[in-house]
């Protein structure tokens, strides 16, 4: 069955490929499950059930008016756990799925999770704040909010010219660029603004600090959507015991540039070993 159903009704695309030890993704803001398609056949082949979901007004899934916060949406991973009934999970999460999985975690235990991995993390807090001194202006995020507010491909394209999305990775091509801009253009506007918001202004710096499961960290030197000093070293330092391994180069899409480096490690942190 392509869809399950959430508590509120909602409609969920999921894709169940393989069979074995499960891992469970959820994907980056704007975008699908889709951009998970250079990790399936390498996990799926290495003896790995992959799990997928479009998040809420995204993708194939259900538009509903509401339900974009983050309780929501970690709610929602949790009704994708749930009725597969899966146990001892790989948790695989990229740029706002971070969000979702910590806060999955925090709010519905580890039980079923084994292990956790973010991907171009924007955790734990992108706003500048009084107790946040190191992060971003906000008005540069109030005028990045703007700027999507008022013309999406635009948008697009001014971003990806002041810090490419692939980075400088040899994998990189326009082909990729043209993909990720379809995807986003095609999330409905009201989607991308509500998300938004949880992706910059969620504070997660306490949560970061009860997750129990063993968990790495990846991130590229030149993510311009999450940058690495902000996000990805706070959170290895805040997550008791976790790994960081940076791949110098890439930028936030590194699951799609550097996906041949990106499963060795997957698949190597799975197997019991730290990259």
């Amino acid at each position: 069955m392509p869809f399950i159903e959430t508590a509120d009704s909602t409609s969920l695309f999921v894709t169940d490929w393989g069979s074995g030890p499960p891992v469970v993704f959820t994907h980056a803001w704007g975008l699908r499950s889709d951009q998970w398609t250079y990790q399936i056949p390498a996990l799926a082949e290495a003896g790995l059930r992959c799990v997928l979901y479009d998040r809420r007004g995204h993708g194939r899934s259900d538009r509903p008016a509401t339900g974009y916060d983050i309780d929501t949406l970690a709610d929602d991973l949790a009704a994708v756990i749930n009725h597969f009934d899966l146990h001892e999970a790989t948790l695989i999460a990229h740029s706002l799925g971070s969000k979702e999985a910590i806060r999955y975690l925090t709010r519905h235990g580890d039980a079923r999770i084994a292990r956790l991995v973010l991907i171009g993390s924007p955790t734990p807090l992108l706003r500048r704040t009084a107790d946040n001194p190191d992060g971003l202006d906000p008005a540069l995020i109030d005028a990045n909010y703007a700027a999507v507010a008022a013309n999406v491909p635009k948008w697009c394209a001014d971003f990806e010219a002041a810090g490419p999305y692939f980075g400088t990775s040899s994998g990189s091509s326009q082909g990729l660029i043209d993909w990720t801009i379809r995807m986003i253009v095609d999330t409905p506007l009201h989607v991308l603004l509500e998300t938004i918001k949880v992706s910059s202004d969620v504070d997660m710096r306490a949560e970061l600090q009860k997750i129990q499961v063993p968990a790495l960290i990846i991130h590229g030197d030149l993510d311009a959507s999450a940058p690495i000093e902000l996000t990805g070293r706070k959170t290895a330092e805040l997550i008791g015991g976790a790994s960081l391994t940076v791949y110098p180069g890439a930028g936030h899409g590194l699951y799609a540039s550097d996906h041949d480096t990106l499963n060795a490690d997957l698949l190597a942190f799975i197997n019991g070993h730290r990259p």
